[in-house]
């Protein structure tokens, strides 16, 4: 049974001491409800013995409470005094206010807080009801005004489902971060081994025929024959065109193409729930864009899944043997645009290739718009056409 209420309670609980602290930070303003036994206290309403016994029950709470918020929430002996500080605020909220009458009928208050930061939404929400049933008995029982009493149980629903809201939200940013981790670990490892299985494939025949002609030349030497010479120049040649490849594959992981931006882009936007429209159309890209808006729709992504905080996103490309364009627009929160690193970056690459961007708040969201000249193909080939041998 223990062990169950381990588990319940630690659901949900973020990681680390930082995240005790904000826990810590936004339960703790509901300390201002001690205002009312403290007032009682200070003003002298309550007096003597009295006084000192809910002095001292007043700190007792305040302890348990902070403990039972700050507690770590692990399983094992950690969990076990979790539940046991949660149990004892608890009963403590629900007796006091049975003994001291007064102010005391608000505690209820910080255990529907607490129990709401730290369970599922359906004992979450049992809990309110819970506690909602003690602040009517206990105000009932103290005498309490009917208004005092709508306003308390309302405090609890109230606060009780703002905490339980922002609960899930953490869950969920807990859940979308472990989700990111998890993808860029297997994407690292797909990489590695993509790219050692393409070695193998590119280095793999060569090195084999160049073992082949070097055992060949060797014997031919201990022959004295006349061939060496052309064995050798087969193994350099094979060595040099072996190089030349690996060069290439090394090139193409450093930069990825269009395309393949274009899938990575819409698996991440996917991955974010967004909805995503991707329209291409016109000429394919001449090699010199490609990389470029590869390169923008990466960082248009990026954007979007980052800041933007929105439900749909378009993407359209256009090529008109002239001029190609690029256009990323989404449905986001469009507030203050302050252009970052990335899309700095981003236009002055599109501004070295004669092209113009824009980028900032649309009617709708946000817009990133790049327009490039686009070399025709005859154009690039007699370009690259000037007689050099490739080194």
């Amino acid at each position: 049974m223990t062990g169950r209420l381990e588990r319940v309670f630690t659901f949900g609980r973020t990681r680390g001491r930082g995240s005790r602290l904000r826990r810590l930070m936004g339960i703790s303003f509901g300390f201002m409800y001690l205002a009312y036994p403290v007032s009682d206290i200070v003003t002298g309403q309550v007096s003597g013995a009295e006084a000192v016994w809910q002095s001292v029950a007043l700190g007792v709470f305040v302890v348990t409470y902070v403990a039972a918020v700050l507690s770590p929430g692990e399983h094992g002996e950690r969990g076990r005094r979790t539940v046991a500080l949660m149990a004892l605020a608890t009963l403590m909220a629900v007796v006091f206010p049975l003994v001291f009458r007064g102010g005391w009928t608000a505690l209820p208050i910080y255990v529907t807080v607490m129990l709401s930061m730290a369970l599922p939404l359906r004992p979450a929400l049992g809990a309110m009801a819970a506690m909602a049933l003690v602040v009517l008995v206990d105000c009932l029982v103290a005498g309490a005004e009917i208004g005092t009493v709508l306003l308390l149980v309302m405090q609890v629903w109230t606060l009780g489902i703002l905490f339980a809201s922002v609960r899930n939200t953490r869950m969920l940013i807990v859940q979308l971060e472990d989700a990111q981790r998890e993808v860029a670990r297997l994407a690292a490892s797909d990489e590695r081994l993509r790219i050692a299985r393409d070695l193998h494939d590119l280095l793999g025949h060569s090195l084999s025929l160049i073992v082949l002609k070097s055992e060949l030349a060797g014997r031919l030497a201990e022959q004295g024959s006349g061939r060496v010479a052309g064995e050798v120049a087969d193994i350099e040649s094979v060595a040099r065109q072996a190089l030349v490849e690996v060069r290439e594959a090394v090139t193409g992981y450093r930069q990825r193409g269009f395309s393949e931006e274009l899938d990575g882009a819409r698996s991440a936007l996917g991955a974010a729930g967004l909805t995503v429209t991707v329209r291409v159309s016109g000429t394919p890209l001449p090699g010199g864009l490609d990389g470029l808006f590869g390169w923008a729709v990466r960082e248009a992504a990026t954007n979007v899944v980052r800041h933007a905080r929105a439900t749909r996103c378009k993407i359209t490309v256009a090529n008109d043997g002239t001029r190609a364009t690029l256009d990323v627009t989404d449905d986001g929160v469009a507030g203050p645009y302050e252009p970052g690193s990335g899309l700095r970056g981003l236009a002055e690459r599109v501004r070295a290739e004669g092209g113009a961007m824009e980028a900032g708040p649309s009617p709708g969201g946000f817009r990133l718009r790049i327009a490039v000249p686009a070399p025709h193909a005859a154009d690039e080939d007699s370009a690259c056409d000037t007689g050099v041998p490739a080194v």
